[in-house]
């Protein structure tokens, strides 16, 4: 494994006109994020993973990881409500052959400490391929706290943690328990933030804004890995100002799918009930790309 930074984009699922996921458009954007340098993480929150299907998970895994060839790391997340789903999604993607199985924590169910760590064990357990827990308490409600994250960190399975928490307070509770850890590596969720992290101690980002800005995100990782902190602070300034402007719109994953999508309608809408098509919000949006020269 290497000691250098990486990134990873939560690559966007693309869909038809009748919400039918669109394989062949999904690898066009595979294609264009390895182009960057960047590594692919399928089926995250950026990937509408909670409006797909069992089935539509594991043949977009697959297609993913067939279009990558080895050129990238794929990641891919396996993590539903139930412990049970959850180990049957990641038993399928071990068998696809992924670098990575992360595992959100459980939504809709609210869990204590005790089972959440009983859920991502049993998880660990049940593969060969490493897991990385994943963070995400806006969205899920449940929330692996520090000392949590240290326990599990000593499984011998369970590789690392993403944090898209948003607080810097934890990123850096979570990246003490990594240099504690040997082999426990933390991934900065936050596009604010990614500079920050590389340069304390992150392994390495995982970001949705890098659907629509990839090379700006490649850029700050290939800065930061060759010693280049003004490079990095400057990708970081114009991807933190790109985010704050795109993300005051509204609903983060649905904002990115749809700035990508004026550029490159095959790429489909969002799955409903999420963003619909707005005239006006087009042409926030639009400007918003004009002045980033997207």
């Amino acid at each position: 494994m290497t000691d250098k930074r990486q990134a990873f984009v939560a690559l966007v699922t693309c869909f038809n006109d009748d919400e039918t996921i669109n394989y062949a458009a999904t690898r066009v954007q595979v294609r264009r994020q390895v182009a960057a340098g960047n590594n692919i993480m399928c089926a995250g929150t950026n990937g509408d993973f909670s409006a797909l299907t069992f089935e539509e998970k594991v043949r977009l895994c697959g297609e993913v990881v067939d279009e990558v060839a080895g050129r990238a790391r794929v990641i891919v997340n396996a993590g539903m409500p139930a412990t049970f789903e959850t180990v049957k999604l990641a038993r399928e993607f071990d068998r696809l052959g992924v670098d990575g199985i992360a595992v959100i924590t459980p939504f809709f169910i609210a869990c204590t400490q005790d089972g959440l760590e009983r859920h991502f064990t049993t998880v660990a357990d049940a593969v060969e391929t490493p897991i990385y827990l994943y963070d995400i308490p806006a969205r899920t409600q449940n929330h692996i706290e520090p000392e949590t994250a240290r326990r599990l960190a000593a499984h011998g399975n369970i590789a690392g943690i993403k944090d898209s928490g948003g607080a810097q307070d934890t990123l850096e509770a979570y990246m003490e328990v990594g240099r504690s850890v040997a082999g426990f590596d933390v991934y900065s969720g936050p596009d604010q933030l990614v500079h920050w992290a590389l340069t304390n101690g992150a392994k390495g980002c995982i970001s949705g804004l890098g659907n629509v800005m990839p090379d700006v995100l490649a850029r700050i990782v290939s800065c930061v890995n060759a010693g280049d902190e003004e490079g990095a602070a400057r990708a970081q300034e114009t991807y933190a100002a790109f985010r704050a402007d795109l993300y005051k719109l509204g609903y983060p994953p649905a904002l990115v799918k749809r700035a990508l999508y004026l550029r490159d309608p095959s790429v489909g809408l969002s799955r409903q009930p999420a963003l619909l098509p707005d005239p006006e919000q087009d042409r926030a949006i639009e400007a918003i790309l004009s002045r980033y020269g997207l």
